[in-house]
């Protein structure tokens, strides 16, 4: 089964859920900030699809970083933040067991999940 994980809130995740359910991809949702489970995940995660793709620097929580936290990221550092403050993760991270696709796009959904 397709697991989904995300913060239960975020508009993208109520997006990705829909279009999710809407076609009939059965999917476990797992929220990763009640949980916790986002900082053990972070290493597999990157190794999958790099820690550029994961890291959300267009949210508002990248904007709240100081600026000594925002300059220089590395794989890293940008690791330890991602870790520290989980809304800096782009969501959903859809883990297929095969693939690992992060952010929402129907038409990438629609490409890999069909």
């Amino acid at each position: 089964m397709i697991r989904v994980y995300g913060i239960k809130n975020c508009d993208t995740m109520k997006k990705a859920m829909t279009w999710l359910t809407e076609n009939g991809v059965p999917y476990e949702f797992i929220d990763y900030k009640k949980v916790g489970i986002a900082e053990a995940n972070l290493p597999e995660w990157d190794s999958r699809s790099g820690w550029e793709k994961l890291l959300n620097t267009r949210g508002l929580m990248w904007r709240k970083l100081t600026d000594e936290e925002r300059s220089a990221v590395d794989r890293e550092k940008a690791l330890k933040l991602m870790a520290q403050y989980p809304s800096l993760i782009k969501r959903p991270v859809l883990d297929t067991g095969s693939m690992l696709l992060v952010g929402f796009s129907p038409e990438n959904y629609a490409a890999q999940l069909k």
